[in-house]
């Protein structure tokens, strides 16, 4: 068996991180890569070395910063690999943490070159049923049902001024959604921002709720937004994961639905907010669970063993 070269790059954090697992995810990738018997690079450095892994925490996207330190050199070692037709780990978010709000198990989503199903590889072309199994049970999390009844239809905000917006303001899609989802339904519509803005309510328009009726604002966890609703909305992100998975009809409506990681169990044409379609998931949900893994899988190797076989 050849031997890898694998290059954890610390200078890719952030540099006012407090934020402890973070570096620890560089830590125990590199403690996996060693018991494996592959060579783990420990980068302090900013600049790119060549290797046949650079592994980085986080990414660098189109509509994000630039001239920053941290992810000048993401962007750096990502191109250095793409251009000697090498490899680059990226870590993500954990697309099942609604089950686990703490990541107290530790999961967190890993792929090849890229974070889109479009752009990265997310090592499933060869699913194993048995990891959405162990990654269930381990959560507790199972396919409910589809909703057949319910009351509300939630609405979930993105982060305003997130790169996965592509500069349309959450604001304006908000809006937009809200005014085309009355002129199909009645239903009374419960609206969540995003938990990590803190900022929304300087964006935030209050007059929504002067010009329609029935509708909230909710602070609390995705879970309870769920229960007992009809259907979900979302741009593109993650509450779609968890909507799907809890069995409620779920609506992406970024025109590049492709992108979505809820791409093939989510309805895309808000015409049909009271006649959804609902897919099935089995399929989907294992693909899904091929990119997750623990600390405790990364540390022993089980996870580098696994990500090896496609480099």
């Amino acid at each position: 068996m050849s031997k890898f070269k694998a290059v954890a790059y610390y200078g890719g954090i952030p540099p006012n991180n407090n934020n402890p697992e973070k570096p620890l995810i560089l830590d125990n990738f590199l403690q996996g890569v060693r018991a494996s018997g592959d060579e783990g690079v420990d980068h302090r450095g900013m600049n790119a070395i060549p290797c046949d892994v650079a592994f980085v925490q986080g990414f660098v996207h189109e509509d994000g910063k630039k001239g920053v330190p941290h992810l000048t050199l993401r962007q750096n070692a990502i191109d250095m690999q793409k251009q000697n037709g090498k490899r680059s780990l990226i870590v993500d978010s954990n697309l099942f943490l609604f089950a686990d709000p703490g990541n107290t198990k530790t999961y967190l989503r890993y792929s090849f070159d890229g974070v889109f199903p479009t752009t990265g590889f997310y090592f499933d072309t060869e699913v194993d049923p048995l990891r959405w199994k162990k990654i269930s049970a381990n959560l507790g999390l199972s396919l409910k049902p589809w909703r057949t009844q319910g009351t509300h239809i939630l609405i979930c905000c993105q982060r305003n001024g997130g790169w996965s917006m592509k500069g349309l303001s959450v604001n304006q899609w908000l809006l937009e959604t809200v005014a085309k989802v009355r002129s199909f339904s009645d239903r009374p519509i419960v609206i969540r921002v995003h938990p990590g803005d803190k900022k929304w309510q300087r964006w935030f328009d209050q007059s929504i709720f002067r010009k329609y009726k029935h509708i909230t604002l909710s602070k609390n966890h995705i879970r309870q937004d769920l229960i007992n609703a009809w259907a979900s909305i979302v741009y593109n992100s993650s509450p779609s994961i968890a909507s799907a998975i809890d069995g409620v009809p779920t609506f992406v409506t970024d025109p590049q639905v492709e992108i979505s990681q809820s791409f093939g169990v989510c309805n895309t044409n808000l015409k049909r907010i009271e006649d959804p379609k609902m897919f099935e998931r089995q399929a989907w949900v294992e693909k899904l669970s091929m990119c997750h893994w623990n600390f405790d899988e990364l540390r022993s190797g089980e996870a580098w063993q696994f990500f090896r076989k496609f480099i």
